[in-house]
């Protein structure tokens, strides 16, 4: 990328997706450079089209205060675009076309949507953020008779989850009944993001 040269302190500046955020932190704190966490809304998932130029503007103003700068998104649905960007400005990003291949691997999620094409995907971050991000994103808030406009082609609700917590279970739960859907769980764990993580703030510069 264009811009003056790494800082001294060879800060590492991330630019992640809200839903990752939590996760970036905790990989962080395993490196010993200095890292800046960059967060944009996980909101954006719901125009994907505009993920490459909020990336593109704040990979920018970063390079160019000399920071190496790696993407904590995984393509994301813009179908490349994200892609492109990272080969224009010298970028890393995450592998996978989005961030439940980093939870379940993708032979894996492949597997599921070849079980069921009609596979709503929940993480653990969705069942937290739902009424935010699903709910209020897409304006069943204020017009809930969408839902089964929106959902009529799901036969069920898998979520990928990454760790017990009876709180999330029962809000996964809930979720599922309000989408008229069975609820799967499939226990994937912490770990295969986190290593995804790693690898990608501990490559060479």
């Amino acid at each position: 990328m264009s811009g003056e040269p790494a800082d001294e302190a060879g800060t590492l500046a991330v630019i992640a997706c809200g839903a990752l955020s939590s996760a970036v932190r905790a990989a962080a704190r395993q490196l010993e450079r200095p890292v800046e966490l960059h967060v944009l809304s996980a909101l954006l998932h719901d125009r994907p089209a505009e993920i490459p130029p909020a990336v593109e503007e704040l990979a920018r103003r970063l390079s160019a205060e000399g920071k190496e700068v790696v993407l904590a998104y995984a393509d994301c649905g813009t179908y490349g675009v994200l892609d492109d960007l990272c080969a224009r400005l010298g970028l890393r990003r995450l592998p996978g076309l989005h961030c439940y291949d980093l939870l379940a691997g993708p032979a894996r999620v492949a597997e599921l949507l070849e079980q069921e094409a009609g596979s709503y995907l929940l993480t653990d971050f969705l069942v937290r953020s739902f009424e935010r991000t699903v709910v209020a994103g897409l304006g069943l808030d204020a017009h809930p008779e969408l839902v089964a406009d929106y959902f009529a082609h799901y036969k069920r609700v898998v979520w990928l989850r990454e760790s017990p917590d009876d709180e999330l279970a029962a809000k996964a739960r809930a979720i599922a009944e309000r989408l008229g859907l069975e609820l799967e769980t499939l226990e994937v764990g912490s770990q295969p993001l986190a290593s995804e993580l790693l690898n990608l703030l501990e490559a060479p510069r």
